[in-house]
């Protein structure tokens, strides 16, 4: 549905985006992170035509969003960061206003009441913007994306100043909306890409650092996974097992915690899953397995270890240029 394929842009001598690829496809909802300054707001920018590439191409639907601009956004519903509203006008007059300038082809008034329903901004419909809480602007925004019903949405911070009972709902709201449309949601807060997003780009300096599932994100981190295991079983018996499990780097124990159980601290070796080899050494020694808790990185922590490892090889490159 999105095609970005080795986009650049610069600014003068800065290079804000650099050899930038990568695809969404139908129906998935895109997390695309990056610290401030990465080069988020500059792609969906040139993703959404508001900004035209240096080099490379961005496509919306198979089409070419330079090529034929027209045709492209109406594929598109966007949300910046600070919303389109125009204060002084009621919620109606403002979508319908929207309504206009898109050029939407559907029945108005049945459409608009559909899209109020959809965001639950019926009940401020003939209330002044100005006086709308940001919640509720928050919304208005996201209803004028939704004029002309495109297969894209393209939304940057969408929760940004709410509280966090506004942000719950803003979070149902998209996805929802991701079960009849392709979603891009930019952020900054990983706990929100977590909970609504189907997979991650994080870009860094205008490069691609990850673009992987949201629950595989952390194999694209070089490092261990850790377990919590509690075993009902002989102690150094149980310990000698898990030491000699395929895949297990280090293994210790940790103390008792219930009864009859012990728990143990086990860390694989890189990039390997060992719970099923251990449910099945346990099962054939008899030795009930009671509770495992991982304690795998966050995706804060995982988001900086992504940071760092991109500036840790850009440090490297830069040795070797300098040695050679």
């Amino acid at each position: 549905m999105i095609e970005i394929m080795n986009i650049s842009k610069n600014f003068g001598d800065k290079k804000a985006v650099s050899d930038l690829s990568f695809n969404v496809v139908e129906g998935e909802i895109l997390g695309f992170l990056g610290p401030n300054g990465a080069g988020k707001s500059t792609t969906m920018n040139i993703i959404t035509g508001y900004l035209s590439a240096s080099s490379g191409t961005a496509r919306i639907d198979g089409i070419d969003i330079l090529e034929n601009p027209t045709e492209a956004k109406r594929r598109i519903g966007f949300l910046p960061e600070i919303p389109p509203l125009y204060p002084e006008m009621t919620v109606k007059e403002y979508l319908g206003f929207v309504y206009d300038l898109k050029d939407c082809r559907f029945p108005r008034e049945q459409h608009l009441k559909e899209i109020c329903d959809v965001v639950k901004i019926g009940d401020v419909y003939k209330r002044m913007i100005k006086n709308l809480s940001k919640g509720y602007r928050q919304r208005v925004g996201i209803a004028q994306a939704l004029i002309g019903n495109p297969k894209v949405l393209i939304f940057d911070e969408p929760t940004i100043g709410l509280d966090p009972k506004q942000i719950i709902e803003i979070r149902h709201l998209i996805k929802m909306l991701g079960r009849e449309h392709t979603v891009v949601l930019s952020t900054h807060i990983l706990p929100e890409v977590q909970a609504v997003c189907d997979r991650i780009v994080v870009i860094n300096e205008g490069k691609l650092v990850a673009n992987e599932k949201t629950e595989d994100l952390i194999m694209a981190v070089e490092g261990t996974r850790k377990l919590v295991a509690k075993i009902v079983g002989p102690e150094a018996d149980v310990l000698k097992m898990l030491k000699s499990t395929g895949g297990v780097r280090y293994a210790e124990m940790l103390g008792k915690r219930d009864t009859d159980s012990i728990s143990y601290l086990i860390e694989s070796e890189e990039k390997i899953d060992v719970r099923k080899s251990l449910f099945y050494n346990l099962s054939k020694n008899g030795w009930p397995l009671v509770g495992l808790e991982g304690m795998e990185l966050n995706l804060e922590d995982i988001f900086i270890r992504l940071i760092d490892k991109e500036k840790n090889e850009q440090v490297k490159k830069k040795r070797g240029v300098k040695q050679a």
